[in-house]
């Protein structure tokens, strides 16, 4: 069966079983699967305590490597900015083919995590599953989609999880007609091909096959900007979408979500309940989004939570006591991500978030950091 790979430990292929079922089951979240996801966890646990040194140090200094957790959310986090100076990485040496690096300027020093063939393999049968979940609803595999990714393709951005991102959902779910126009200018910053993605929205004979166009919040700014200077005005067909993601520093002007949103409009045509926001990063290896094509009624601000799947658990925590936040509080953002079998599986990210009972939102960062989120994106780091 596809993901099973017998090169991966036994840990692994229980939790590439535990995707394929919860998947296969609707991404029910029943109490079956949550005691599941609790037993994979503690045992992802021992697998990283044992072949990470670093994580075993870390575990050491917070007096955890001995006394062991009893649910996942007892399980020792360690900071995502901590990926700019530590190698989280379970795999030998000779085994890290890949790394992906946070994004941001070109002089900033990034955060490294690093993935073999086998966690890549993973990685994606995280990722394909709740985009699919997400913006591929009522579409795929009974209609041809014209995929179109405002990012540069991954054998330009190689240390991009975005473009890598992009890479495997525009092979997997596109048509022939899906393409990349991102590219990178004389500075090595990502821009977007403004002729490129005209000719192809504009095509002939295009104009009834549904478009999702993929991007980081300043693509779009980018986008509409030329289409504004151009005078375009789109209508795309039904069962287009659009899923943005990240933030604008250093890259282009800045503007609330629900103004750029608006614009969207304007210039595509779309509906807010076409516009999918999308929360991840180079250390995690799921992915959130705020909603679902395929529930159009949460439509108000209100109700756009933030939602991982069910492999992947959020705690909204105190970062003057560490304890969970109540319902409609806000704290520290942390995930438990079963899809970092081969790193880190536990993070306390640079987010704050507010805890709901249907999910999270963002409100922020928790801490002076230096840039980054998917769209300060810079293939140059090394």
């Amino acid at each position: 069966m596809s993901g099973l790979d017998p090169c991966h430990p036994p840990v692994v292929q229980r939790i590439l079983r535990y995707i394929q079922d919860v998947t296969h089951a609707g991404f029910s979240d029943d109490a079956s699967f949550g005691s599941r996801f609790n037993e994979l966890s503690l045992e992802l646990f021992e697998f990283q305590l044992a072949h990470s040194e670093p994580y075993r140090a870390w575990c050491g200094a917070l007096g955890r490597d001995r006394l062991r957790p009893g649910n996942w959310f007892e399980i020792p986090c360690v900071p995502t900015i901590s990926f700019k100076e530590v190698d989280w990485s379970c795999l030998p040496a000779d085994q890290r083919r890949h790394v992906f690096h946070s994004s941001g300027t070109t002089t900033h020093h990034p955060s490294r995590h690093f993935h073999s063939d086998g966690s890549l393999q993973l990685y994606e049968s995280s990722l394909l599953p709740w985009f699919e979940r997400h913006l591929m609803a009522g579409l795929y595999p009974n209609q041809l989609v014209r995929l179109l990714s405002l990012t540069p393709p991954p054998a330009i951005a190689t240390r991009s999880s975005l473009a890598w991102m992009m890479g495997s959902v525009l092979r997997t779910y596109g048509s022939s007609g899906a393409i990349f126009a991102g590219r990178l200018d004389s500075t090595g910053a990502w821009e977007v091909d403004g002729d490129l993605v005209t000719r192809h929205l504009c095509a002939p004979g295009t104009t009834e096959e549904p478009t999702i166009l993929l991007g980081t919040a300043f693509n779009f700014v980018h986008l509409i900007d030329e289409f504004s200077r151009r005078g375009i005005r789109l209508q795309l067909p039904p069962g287009s979408a659009v899923m943005e993601t990240g933030g604008y520093k250093g890259r282009s002007r800045s503007m609330p979500r629900d103004e750029l949103h608006a614009m969207i409009t304007e210039r595509l045509g779309l509906g807010g309940d076409r516009i999918i926001c999308e929360y991840g990063m180079s250390e995690l290896s799921s992915q959130a989004y705020d909603l679902a094509l395929s529930n159009p009624s949460a439509l108000a601000p209100s109700s756009r939570r933030f939602r991982f799947p069910p492999w992947a658990r959020v705690r909204i925590i105190s970062p003057e006591t560490g304890d969970e936040v109540g319902m409609g509080q806000a704290g520290v953002v942390q995930v438990v991500d079963l899809a970092n079998a081969y790193s880190a599986m536990a993070l306390r990210t640079g987010d704050l978030g507010r805890r709901w009972e249907d999910g999270f939102e963002l409100i922020g960062r928790a801490e002076p950091s230096d840039p980054r989120g998917c769209s300060l994106a810079s293939p140059s780091l090394s």
